[in-house]
């Protein structure tokens, strides 16, 4: 819809509330020009279509249709109200251009239903609901609202479903048949469209019969429950655009590829971000990186979304990109507990790791893993962007802040759970450091208990992580007492330190989105938590290991760029200064 549109655009979605999230976040990150928004509680509706049954694979949801002038504003004169599995090849301004062609008294614009259903001749001893010959899909349905109130459309379809419940137990095909109740009744009401903006592929189309070429389309109704697994001899061609858009690089839609003219709040940001950062700048890109609106979509893949009641629930938190993504499986096959993931894909990388996760046996059948995706834009990986946004959409009162190469012993999930309890973690401010090791090995028998991995210290299969090149990363874990503790211990931080901990989510500050790319990025927030009086105590029985893999992308530049470092360091520098303003506190830390 929105890569055809010519004019503005004003969107009302009828939600429930996790979708209410994932739209709200979606659109106010994505700032497309000229398109609004309103969202209405789904649950509002419910209670008014639940009555009736149906046998639809949609459920009650497939009824609200019938109820949208209980929670449209009295002000919304007209709408086109379209299903959810409607893929667009034409301006929907074209179709809303059909309103100026409605007759005195028409109040619904509907395509002819393109199929045999509704004559009864389908199956023998199948007996529809009432309809005008073949009666109407309601996939695209163009309402007059004004004239629908003065026809009091509540009250007609109420009354059409109440009559024809007699003599059926229940609706097929949900509102459709209600509507086409009305209709049979009341057939001033219908404006007939062309067939060509609601061309449907249900099971028994004729919709072959409806055009001569497919560039006639306007609009592709995938309304069979195969959606795109059905037959019809174009079906590659419709499958072909409708994939094409989901790999479609959202961000180019941000654009004023449609002679609208930006809104004034992008137009000040636009010409604020043109000052601010000049392509000179030898650190252009770092800068520019910071300012990006990255499109975030939370909860790509369902999954549970109520809070977690158990107050001592820890939440693991991670993110990645898709060339880390085989990496999920082991993770969360090693942790049972709530997994909340950033990931860091392009459009066309979000579809497969939507398939990814379909043939994944473990993770499909997982409800307590939510993804949240943030799509590409620029050359830098929003290390710590991505990382807010998983901490953000954690539900647990704790959170295991780690990275996705690092795989958790066995029974970490419950081990943390104990000790955030007997820490006493709610009525003080801690840091439960993980202590962290890593293979260069990539088959690895992993340690079942800390005694294994001891062992596997000693012969040299395992060392403390990040010995060889940042051993000041995690050498305040003071590994040498961890060999023999058997309770926690109490830890000094140092310059440079970047555990892997366990916190609570109402007390931790957020990670410093500049820093992006490699380097300083976990080191940087540890300092943070440091000059807000957190306590670092390592947890004497628990472990992760880093698991090896190809270097990225970033850590290469970091390597082979000297302006890559230098930018860094001015960073790090800047950052340090706004610390010691923000808690007063001097680190007497040199910048290197």
């Amino acid at each position: 819809m929105l890569f055809y549109r010519r004019q503005p655009l004003h969107f009302h979605f009828v939600s429930d509330s996790a979708a209410k999230v994932v739209i709200e976040n979606l659109f106010q990150s994505w700032k497309v020009p000229k398109v609004q928004y309103t969202i209405y509680q789904s649950s509002r509706l419910i209670p008014s279509v639940s009555w009736v049954p149906t046998n639809h694979y949609s459920g009650v949801n497939g009824l609200m249709k019938l109820g949208l002038l209980e929670i449209l504003p009295s002000w919304l004169q007209q709408v086109i109200c379209v299903d959810t599995d409607i893929t667009f090849a034409d301006d929907i301004a074209r179709l809303w251009l059909r309103f100026k062609e409605f007759g005195p008294r028409e109040a619904i614009g509907l395509v002819e239903n393109q199929s045999d259903w509704y004559l009864g001749t389908l199956f023998k001893t199948f007996k529809p609901w009432p309809a005008l010959g073949r009666g109407f899909n309601t996939g695209i349905m163009l309402m007059n609202l004004a004239r629908l109130r003065l026809e009091n459309w509540d009250q007609m379809w109420r009354q059409t479903a109440e009559r024809e419940l007699l003599v059926r137990l229940s609706t097929n095909l949900a509102d459709q048949d209600v509507i086409n109740g009305v209709i049979h009744q009341s057939p001033h009401l219908v404006h007939r469209l062309p067939c060509f903006w609601n061309v449907q592929l249900s099971d028994n189309t004729l919709s072959e019969e409806c055009y001569t070429s497919v560039s006639d389309i306007k609009v592709i109704h995938w309304n069979s429950p195969k959606k795109l697994k059905v037959k019809n001899k174009h079906v590659e061609h419709f499958r072909n655009l409708y994939l094409s858009f989901l790999e479609y690089d959202g961000n180019l839609l941000r654009r004023d590829l449609f002679h609208c003219n930006f809104t004034e709040e992008q137009e000040t940001a636009q010409s604020s971000l043109e000052t601010v950062i000049s392509e000179d700048d030898p650190c252009f890109e770092f800068k520019r990186s910071r300012a990006i609106k990255y499109r975030t979509h939370l909860y790509y893949v369902e999954s549970d979304y109520e809070p977690i009641r158990d107050k001592y629930d820890v939440t693991l938190v991670a993110q990645l990109s898709m060339d880390r993504l085989q990496m999920v499986d082991a993770l969360c096959a090693n942790w049972e507990g709530p997994v909340s993931l950033a990931l860091y894909l392009s459009d066309a990388e979000a579809q497969q790791f939507l398939s990814y996760v379909q043939d994944s046996h473990l993770l499909r059948s997982r409800r307590n893993i939510a993804y949240h995706l943030v799509y590409k834009e620029g050359t830098l990986y929003p290390v710590n962007f991505l990382r807010n946004i998983a901490m953000e959409q954690a539900r647990t009162r704790y959170l295991f802040l780690t990275d996705i190469d690092f795989l958790p012993m066995i029974g970490l999930y419950s081990t943390l759970k104990k000790a955030v309890q007997t820490l006493k973690t709610e009525t003080s401010i801690k840091a439960l450091v993980v202590p962290a090791f890593e293979t260069q090995r990539y088959r690895l028998n992993f340690p079942k208990s800390k005694a294994e991995l001891l062992s596997m210290l000693d012969l040299g299969t395992l060392f403390t992580f990040r010995y060889h090149d940042w051993p000041q990363g995690h050498a305040p874990t003071n590994y040498a007492r961890w060999r023999t503790a058997t309770t926690p211990y109490k830890i000094q931080w140092e310059a440079d330190f970047e555990p892997y901990v366990v916190v609570r989510k109402d007390q931790v500050p957020k990670f410093d989105a500049s820093f992006q790319g490699f380097g300083w990025n976990k080191v940087a927030h540890s300092m943070e938590l440091a000059a807000k009086n957190f306590d670092f105590v390592v947890l004497p029985n628990a472990f992760i290991i880093h698991l090896p893999h190809a270097p990225s992308l970033d850590i290469a530049k970091y390597r082979r760029s000297k302006q890559y470092r230098k930018c860094l360091k001015l960073l790090k520098a800047n950052f340090v200064e706004e610390l010691k303003v923000k808690y007063n506190f001097d680190f007497k830390y040199k910048i290197s």
